[in-house]
């Protein structure tokens, strides 16, 4: 299934984020840290964690951090366990701030950082060559979502996973706050060179490559050990960044989703009767079930 984008498009989206983060890399790290996310628990690590426990990221594997920002999140893995983490980043002052993070760390694992556009992963690394694809709150950055998630796929070996941690528009509850979640999602996409995603384009890309959908939730983060956005608000307040002005008129726009898919373990264009893990198995009779 071919999704591709026009080029030009892909390449002006993918300019217009270097330049966003080649500009403000430095403001999110004095308030974000090496862990630029803003869905997260007040102690990060709580939520990285987290993180390893549901992309299911095990000793051995080969991870890609699509988007990896400075390097944070693909350090912290490496540190806990023995893992390859190849990391893409379109900033290439991000890359250079990343070789500052990783120095500073005690690594079980590998870590390498490059430059590069995610949306040409077939390009960058060859197919098949990941056990995990990530995206951590990078995933908006793209203007051509399908084509992003047809990427991870190629790159992604059978069996292997696709985790996504992101921002996705809200259901309109009713006309009134419809228009207002519009506005403030034109905002936030013009502020931080996003495009929020929309749930089910996602949905009906993942299903029309035949990844295996495995779950789609609201990260599962305890009331009390949530970080309520406050590092949000204060990195609005501090560099009047999509800041917000007023409340009276504020509807919360997004939901924070993560979503986890597999690519199936098996050829698709050749058992096109299988389904997820399920062998057929031939009766006396030569009928097959699964």
């Amino acid at each position: 299934m071919n999704l591709t984008q026009s080029p030009t498009e892909n390449k002006n989206n993918a300019e217009d984020v270097r330049s966003f983060y080649n500009t403000h890399t430095d403001k999110f790290m004095k308030v974000y840290g090496e862990i630029i996310q803003a869905f997260r628990s007040n102690n990060v690590h709580d939520y990285l964690d987290y993180t390893i426990q549901n992309a299911e990221l095990k000793d051995g594997q080969k991870i890609l951090d699509a988007g990896c920002g400075v390097g944070g999140p693909a350090a912290y893995f490496a540190e806990k366990m023995n893992i390859e983490v190849e990391g893409i980043t379109i900033s290439d002052f991000q890359v250079e701030k990343s070789k500052e993070v990783l120095a500073s760390k005690n690594l079980k694992g590998k870590v390498t950082i490059r430059q590069g556009d995610y949306h040409e992963l077939e390009k960058n690394y060859g197919a098949e060559t990941f056990d995990r694809v990530l995206f951590l709150e990078s995933f908006g950055h793209s203007a051509t979502k399908p084509l992003l998630i047809e990427e991870s796929f190629k790159v992604l070996k059978p069996g292997g996973m696709l985790y996504i941690k992101d921002l996705f528009r809200r259901e309109h509850p009713n006309e009134e706050d419809g228009k207002k979640i519009d506005r403030i999602i034109h905002e936030i996409n013009k502020a931080y060179c996003y495009h929020v995603a929309n749930l089910y384009e996602v949905l009906r890309t993942l299903r029309s490559l035949n990844f295996i959908i495995l779950f789609i939730k609201t990260p599962e983060v305890k009331i009390d050990e949530f970080e309520h956005l406050t590092i949000s608000n204060n990195f609005q307040e501090l560099f009047d960044i999509a800041r917000i002005l007023t409340w009276e008129d504020y509807v919360f726009p997004v939901d924070f989703y993560e979503i986890k898919a597999m690519k199936p373990p098996f050829d698709l264009s050749k058992d096109k009767h299988l389904y997820f893990l399920n062998k057929p198995e031939v009766t006396g009779g030569g009928s097959a079930t699964t």
